[in-house]
C-alpha cells in the first residue's frame, strides 16, 4: 500500500483537530473500564497533537443505542479516565453535531480536549450520511483516523467524513500507523521462517478468503475451534451437532474442497484429530474426549483436545513468526478453556523464550491472553478483530481507503 501521512507529518499548532478514535471499550455494571487497550494506543496521537498546541476533538462510537440517545450508552464515563491518562481536563459536550456543538468547539482554547458524545445516538453514524458528515466536518480544519477496530466498517464518520478533507488536512494516527505496519510486515511474507497461521473462532465464512490468501507463504495453518467442523465434515467425518455453515451451502463446500485439494499439493493444513464433546452446551455438562472425525449424534465440539492440544503447540514453540485470531472452542465456560488458553501461553513463551514475532488480534484472543496473564509477551497486540481480518483478506478497508482519496 503506498504511503498515508501521519501525524509525524504534520504541524497542528492553532488548529481544530478531529479525531476518529474507538472508545467503544469494556465496562462492568459499575461503569468501571475494564479494559482501556485501546484508550492507551490512542493517545500517543493525542499527545502528539497537543504538544503541537492544536485543539483536539475527539469522536467515538460506544455499544449499540440504535440511533437513539441513551444514557446508558453515553460517553461521558470516559472524561475522568481520559484526564487523568492525558494529565489534562478533558471537557465534553452532550452531543456530536450542530450549532451548540460548533459552539463548544470553537470556544477550545490550544491544548484543550473535548469528547463529543456518542456518534451512534445518530442513526445516520451507520449509514454513509453525507450531510451528517458534513455536519461533523463543519467542527474541524483537520481529520485524524486512529480507530483501526472499526476501519473496516461503512459508517459516515470512516468512510465518507475523511472524503470532506482534502489530503493536506487529513492522515491517519499512531495506533492506525502500528495496525498498518504490523499487518503488512506479516502479509509481506518476508517474516521469518517458519511462518504459522493459526485461525479458530466461529464462523468459517469470515475465514475463507483469509485462508486461501495466507497458506501461500505460511509455513503452518492452524484451523480450530468452530470453523474446522466444516472441514472434518467435508473430509467425510461425524461431527454430531457440532457448529458448520456449510448445511446447504455449495458456494462454501466448493471453496473449502478446492482449499483442501491445495493443501494435498502444501500439505501445511493442521486440523484438530482430538475434540472434548459435550451432550448439553453447560459447564455442568457431561464431556469426554473424542476423535473429531467420530462424533456421536446429539454431542457438540466445544473445545481441542489433548493431542491437538500438543500437536498446536509443538508447532507454534518452533516458529518464528506467528498470526492468531479466534479461540479453540468456548473458552468464555471453564469446562472449554483449556485448549485456548493453552495456545495463549505456548504463543507468549515463543515470543519471550524464541524471539519469534507474534501478531494477535480479535476480542476473544486477546482476552484469552489476559485469562493467562500474558497479555504483554506479545509482539504486537491488533485492537481490531473484524478489521484485522478485513485487511488480511484485501489488505486494504473502507477508512483507509478514504485517506487515500
Amino acid at each position: 500500500m503506498k504511503k498515508i501521512k501521519t501525524v509525524r507529518d504534520f504541524n497542528f499548532e492553532g488548529k481544530r483537530v478531529l479525531i476518529r478514535v474507538d472508545f467503544n471499550v469494556p465496562i462492568n455494571e459499575n461503569y468501571q473500564i475494564i479494559d482501556d487497550t485501546r484508550i492507551q494506543y490512542s493517545i500517543p496521537t493525542i499527545k502528539k497533537i497537543l504538544s503541537d498546541k492544536g485543539k483536539v476533538i475527539l469522536i467515538s462510537h460506544f455499544g449499540r443505542p440504535k440511533g437513539k440517545y441513551s444514557k446508558n450508552f453515553s460517553l461521558k464515563f470516559l472524561v475522568n479516565h481520559l484526564s487523568d491518562e492525558l494529565n489534562t481536563t478533558v471537557k465534553f459536550h452532550n452531543d456530536c453535531i450542530g450549532e451548540k456543538s460548533e459552539k463548544k468547539v470553537n470556544e477550545l482554547k490550544t491544548g484543550e480536549i473535548l469528547l463529543l458524545e456518542n456518534l451512534r445516538f445518530y442513526k445516520e453514524e451507520e449509514k454513509e450520511d453525507i450531510n451528517f458528515s458534513k455536519n461533523l466536518a463543519r467542527l474541524a480544519d483537520f481529520y485524524v483516523n486512529d480507530a483501526f477496530s472499526v476501519s473496516h466498517r461503512l459508517h459516515s464518520s470512516v468512510s465518507v467524513l475523511p472524503k470532506l478533507f482534502n489530503k493536506k488536512c487529513k492522515c491517519i494516527g499512531i495506533l492506525m500507523e502500528k495496525e498498518i505496519l504490523f499487518l503488512d510486515k506479516f502479509l509481506s511474507g518476508k517474516g521469518k521462517k517458519p511462518v504459522t497461521v493459526l485461525l479458530g473462532g466461529a464462523k468459517i465464512f469470515s475465514k475463507i478468503k483469509i485462508i486461501e490468501n495466507l497458506i501461500d507463504f505460511s509455513d503452518h495453518l492452524l484451523i480450530g475451534g468452530g470453523i474446522s467442523y466444516p472441514f472434518i465434515k467435508i473430509k467425510g467425518g461425524k461431527i454430531g451437532d457440532s457448529i458448520t455453515e456449510i448445511e446447504n451451502n455449495k458456494n462454501i463446500d466448493d471453496k473449502l474442497t478446492s482449499i483442501l485439494n491445495l493443501n494435498n499439493k502444501k500439505n501445511i493444513i493442521s486440523l484438530p484429530t482430538d475434540v472434548i464433546i459435550s451432550d448439553y452446551f453447560d459447564n455442568s455438562a457431561n464431556t469426554k474426549i473424542c476423535d473429531i472425525y467420530s462424533i456421536p449424534d446429539k454431542w457438540i465440539g466445544l473445545d481441542i483436545g489433548p493431542n491437538s492440544i500438543k500437536n498446536f503447540c509443538n508447532i507454534i514453540n518452533k516458529s518464528k513468526t506467528i498470526l492468531w485470531n479466534g479461540p479453540m472452542g468456548v473458552f468464555e465456560l471453564q469446562k472449554f478453556s483449556f485448549g485456548t488458553k493453552s495456545i495463549a501461553k505456548a504463543i507468549a513463551n515463543a515470543t519471550t523464550k524464541n524471539k519469534a514475532f507474534s501478531l494477535v488480534g480479535g476480542g476473544d484472543s486477546v482476552a484469552a491472553l489476559k485469562m493467562v496473564g500474558y497479555e504483554k509477551k506479545i509482539s504486537y497486540l491488533s485492537t481490531g478483530g473484524g478489521a484485522m481480518l478485513e485487511y488480511l483478506k484485501t489488505k486494504n478497508n473502507p477508512g483507509i481507503q478514504a485517506m487515500m482519496i
